[in-house]
């Protein structure tokens, strides 16, 4: 993460009774702030309906959010990203492209988020090659969502709202922007 985004210029961690420490690194470049998580990719996730879990096999992933700096208060993010980090060991899911990960609140005071849409990996930040037998970890983006974008993802699925939201040109990163016309 550094390599790609420089020092971490505030940091926080988290830690849920039965889980490993889960860290929030804040990283702010320009106008915009990213929140990377760490920790998340210390152990694999592992399909919630295998019998026993692979302590080495299985896919390996850390979060990250980009806002534009300035317009809401985001430094509150930093614990629904440790809870969004965290569900794969306290709720057993894999987090891939295309999920919907919901916190039930909003994202930050006055966000218009509840949830995030996770993006496809590979953009910002490479994925971290392990030794073998672990697989890489994987950076994957959180993309905010309205609770109407995510019920409308729910029923057309991640490609069609990532195609509403690119013929909008919706700003992602914008932290108050409203709902994309879902009409």
């Amino acid at each position: 993460m550094r390599s790609a985004l420089g020092e971490p210029d505030a940091r926080a961690a988290v830690t849920f009774l039965g889980t490993d420490r889960i860290e929030v690194l804040r990283f702010q470049e320009g106008d915009i702030v990213r929140y990377a998580t760490l920790g998340m990719s210390a152990q694999p996730m592992s399909d919630p309906t295998a019998v026993l879990a692979d302590p080495v096999k299985g896919p390996r992933a850390e979060l990250v959010l980009s806002v534009r700096a300035g317009l809401a208060d985001t430094g509150k993010v930093l614990r629904p990203l440790a809870v969004l980090a965290a569900s794969p060991q306290v709720e057993g899911v894999v987090v891939a492209p295309g999920a919907s990960l919901d916190v039930g609140e909003p994202l930050w005071p006055g966000a218009p988020f509840t949830s995030v849409l996770v993006a496809e990996p590979g953009g910002l930040i490479e994925d971290l090659d392990l030794d073998e037998p672990l697989d890489p970890v994987h950076f994957l983006p959180l993309l905010p969502m309205t609770p109407n974008e995510a019920a409308w993802k729910r029923v057309h699925g991640a490609q069609a709202l990532q195609e509403r939201w690119l013929t909008h040109g919706t700003d992602l990163r914008d932290p108050s922007r409203r709902s994309v016309p879902l009409e």
